[in-house]
């Protein structure tokens, strides 16, 4: 039998369509195992974010970027956006990795990768833009600051996104009790953030460093700090040192004025009992120091160091003892006296024990008759007179031993 080529190609056609039919059919059987993965990307602004899309299982089917704004930025190989940061990394059935350099806070969003399969499948990588904080700035102190008064400083940053954390150190020391103030900038993506230091300025806060440092997971551990160096200005505190503890007479003294404020006064003034040193040749003021010399009783009393500073004036006062060489000398050997005493009280108390141990013997004397005065005068011997005095008469003359 002989087919008319009209039938022939008819046959062919429909062959054709059947074999396609099969293909799509594998195609989207094959499809229903393929899934595009990708990840959340966070990124510091001014920096370079990658995206990568990837699918295990890939037939040749096209991959796609677009942006927030379903904008496609690559479609497999091919750019489909013009904006110069955008970059293609790689490019395969398996893969499709594009970069965006100089990452703005406005590129921040769900970005999607597209798997053209039937039907389409997606997954979404959202992008995170850090805002970097501005280096902060501490405002609030005037030098010099006088004590007793109290201090406000103030620690501010801009730009921040999250909003940052602001730290207070004094000279390495963290300070807790401070307030803290968080507002969002113009933009409405990044946020203002100060903190206020409140205390009352001491004299010990002189010289002190405050540091005020800024932490925010942008700056990848290395936080921003603003440091202010305290000016207290303070009355000063006075203090006297003796060069002897033990001034004897014809010797020499040293009178120490130690004397700290700020500003640091200078001179200081020494006076004895009231008045102006009274012997100027002896006692000679070198800066801080008294020196008298050939000390003698005269030289008793007391002397005060006084201080003075634009702040204020402050004074100390030391006693003045001379003591005489001669005494201490004779006071170094025995004490004659004492020894004297303690023996009297032994003395005194020996006898006491006697009269009364006399007293006692004195009221117990009693008489007693020993066994050897019984017959003893005409005994032999002290055998035979206990023989004796066991059987003795009772005549027998007794003789008497006293216990006194």
């Amino acid at each position: 039998m002989r087919l008319r080529p009209s039938a022939l190609l008819r046959f062919y056609s429909l062959c054709g369509l059947l074999i396609q039919a099969a293909a799509t059919k594998n195609k989207v059987k094959g499809s229903q195992g393929q899934f595009p993965l990708t990840q959340n990307v966070t990124v510091v602004e001014g920096g370079t974010a990658n995206l990568t899309c990837r699918v295990d299982q890939n037939d040749n089917t096209s991959l796609q970027w677009s942006n927030p704004a379903q904008q496609t930025l690559y479609f497999d190989d091919k750019k489909a956006l013009r904006d110069n940061r955008i970059e293609l990394v790689r490019a395969s059935w398996h893969e499709l990795s594009i970069s965006i350099s100089d990452v703005s806070l406005s590129d921040e969003g769900q970005y999607t990768c597209s798997l053209f399969t039937m039907p389409v499948k997606t997954s979404k990588a959202f992008l995170t833009v850090l805002g970097v904080p501005e280096k902060p700035q501490i405002s609030g102190f005037t030098s010099p600051v006088m004590e007793g008064e109290r201090m406000q400083l103030t620690c501010k940053t801009s730009g921040s996104k999250p909003a940052a954390d602001i730290r207070w150190f004094k000279n390495d020391k963290e300070i807790k009790d401070v307030k803290y103030l968080k507002e969002e900038d113009a933009n409405r993506r990044t946020f203002t953030v100060s903190s206020t230091l409140d205390f009352r300025a001491d004299r010990g806060d002189d010289g002190a460093v405050v540091r005020c440092r800024v932490d925010h997971e942008s700056l990848n551990a290395t936080p921003q700090i603003a440091m202010q160096v305290l000016e207290i200005h303070y009355t000063p505190s006075v203090k006297i040192i003796s060069s002897s503890s033990w001034p004897e007479e014809g010797q020499s003294i040293v009178l120490t004025c130690e004397s700290k404020g700020k500003p640091l006064p200078e001179p200081v003034l020494w006076t004895k009992d009231g008045g102006e040193l009274p012997d100027p040749e002896r006692m000679v003021v070198n800066g801080r120091d008294l020196r008298i010399s050939f000390l003698n009783k005269t030289d008793n009393g007391t002397y005060r160091c006084e201080a003075t500073n634009p702040i204020g004036q402050n004074s100390t006062e030391y006693v003045l003892i001379v003591h005489d060489p001669n005494a201490l000398a004779g006071q170094t050997g025995p004490d004659h006296a004492l020894i004297g005493g303690i023996v009297a009280v032994v003395v005194f108390v020996t006898l006491c024990s006697i009269i009364l141990l006399g007293r006692y013997l004195a009221r117990h004397k009693g008489t007693y008759l020993t066994n050897e005065a019984k017959g003893a005068e005409d005994a032999p011997d002290a055998d035979t007179a206990i023989i004796n005095a066991e059987g003795s008469q009772v005549n027998a003359e007794e003789k008497k031993e006293y216990f006194i």
